[in-house]
């Protein structure tokens, strides 16, 4: 790995690049509100956000608040979301985490990491994406593109989410975590892709560890 600041440089002209791919780079969910944009995370686990939003306007129908799907039956609910992968633990999971809201929040999103990973089925990646959209607070949400082009790009050598988190925090400035996610997971969506990267197209590749060392053979 290179010395800690030479990556925090490299960063920085990897998000200005980015900055000007995507300069209005933001969640591609849809939600109204930090209930929604919880749930709709949730279930957008190994699962396009395109599906997502084509069985969320109907849930949230049904079910607007956190209270409402605290006391909604699994069997409902699996029904709406049927389309989605693993629905049936997804059900359990949005109801599991209602129920903790409305226990323990007074059937609010919490708007700290530590609370917000006190629920049912919410993890760090989850809560970071909360934290950002929904309260536009500081976080950086680690999916699978993320963690793919992070590690293409030789900012982390790590494969492990919560490594990959706190190594980017260290290397860009918190107002810039939650723009930087958006941006490199577009990224990875239309162009770095996990197959056949489009290295040719790609604005990042002088600044990429791994379209260097593929030129190199």
């Amino acid at each position: 790995m290179e010395p800690m600041a030479e990556l925090k440089a490299k960063a920085r002209k990897i998000h200005q690049k980015l900055k000007v791919l995507y300069p209005e780079a933001e969640c591609e969910l849809d939600f109204n509100n930090p209930f929604e944009v919880l749930i709709a995370t949730v279930l957008s686990a190994q699962c396009t956000d395109k599906k997502v939003n084509a069985v969320t306007p109907e849930l949230f129908r049904k079910y607007p608040t956190a209270a409402a799907l605290a006391a909604a039956e699994p069997e409902a609910v699996e029904q709406l979301i049927k389309s989605l992968g693993l629905y049936k633990n997804k059900a359990k999971s949005i109801i599991s985490a209602s129920r903790d809201m409305v226990a323990h929040y007074g059937s609010e999103v919490p708007q700290s990491m530590e609370e917000l990973v006190s629920l049912a089925g919410v993890g760090r990646k989850t809560a970071n994406c909360v934290l950002v959209n929904a309260f536009d607070l500081p976080g950086i949400m680690v999916d699978t593109h993320c963690i793919r082009l992070s590690n293409r790009l030789g900012l982390t050598v790590a494969s492990k989410p919560e490594k990959i988190e706190a190594e980017l925090k260290a290397l860009l400035s918190p107002r810039v975590w939650g723009k930087f996610s958006h941006r490199i997971i577009l990224h990875g969506r239309r162009v770095c892709f996990a197959r056949n990267p489009d290295c040719e197209k790609c604005t990042l590749r002088s600044l990429c560890t791994y379209y260097s060392e593929s030129e190199k053979g």
